[in-house]
């Protein structure tokens, strides 16, 4: 398993984003390998979104993304908010 952070800083409308997140995310939900994502809004930076994705693995992932289908998905988002990403394998975790 490895997860994938995306931080996105906005440049357009908090709740266009959402909505363009939202229909992204129902893309890629439908690809192999998708475990779990979640996308959160940082309290003190209403601008700052960051979104943390649990993938089976990287090439999962990977594939998503080079899907054909992905950038057309993906267009609205990225005329909307600045993105950065990068994909990390787990090393320690806790659950209460």
């Amino acid at each position: 398993m490895i997860t994938f952070l995306n931080r996105f800083t906005l440049t357009g409308d908090p709740e266009e984003f959402e909505k363009a997140f939202d229909e992204t995310a129902a893309f890629l939900r439908e690809q192999p390998g998708l475990i779990k994502y979640t996308l959160s809004r940082q309290l003190d930076d209403p601008a700052s979104y960051i979104n943390i994705a649990l993938w089976e693995s990287a090439d999962a992932l990977r594939a998503a993304l080079a899907h054909p289908d992905f950038g057309n998905h993906a267009k609205a988002m990225r005329g909307l908010a600045e993105s950065t990403g990068a994909i990390f394998n787990p090393r320690l975790s806790f659950e209460a």
